[in-house]
């Protein structure tokens, strides 16, 4: 549960089931070309106790923009820990919209776990993963 009380149902209105926030473009001027929107319980507050969260993991993303590979966080159409990513390969500014069955929703994304790590993981380690020298790795870790 994410700590939120379920609203009296005497004082649920339907601004309660609305959200409009997702037209308004975020800055995607980041190295991926992408900007999170969350829409949780706080945007929806009748989704509240669900089980469903919309969220905008890709919000706005600007021509060849994505989101960073990530794993899926429920079962989904994707088999749970199967890596995926989107991209946009238009030229303009594309939205995408995920729902997700979780009251606190979130992404984790595989180069922020894997090369930003905290703890660290050891350089040599990686190296040997992903079959590159240790200064590649030091390289992509300085990104983090």
């Amino acid at each position: 549960m994410n700590g939120f009380p379920c609203k009296n149902p005497s004082s649920v209105q339907a601004k309660d089931f609305s959200f409009s926030g997702l037209h308004v473009s975020g800055n995607a001027s980041n190295p991926l070309g992408s900007k999170v929107t969350p829409v949780t319980v706080l945007q929806i507050p009748g989704l509240n106790t669900l089980g469903i969260s919309v969220y905008s993991p890709f919000g706005l993303f600007a021509g060849w923009g994505q989101p960073a590979p990530h794993p899926p966080s429920c079962n989904g159409n994707f088999h749970k820990g199967l890596v995926h990513f989107q991209r946009n390969k238009g030229t303009g500014n594309a939205v995408a919209i995920a729902g997700l069955s979780s009251q606190s929703p979130g992404v984790i994304t595989v180069a922020n776990s894997v090369f930003g790590s905290n703890p660290k993981i050891p350089n040599d380690l990686l190296a040997k993963a992903f079959q590159v020298d240790t200064k590649t790795v030091d390289s992509i870790m300085s990104k983090f």
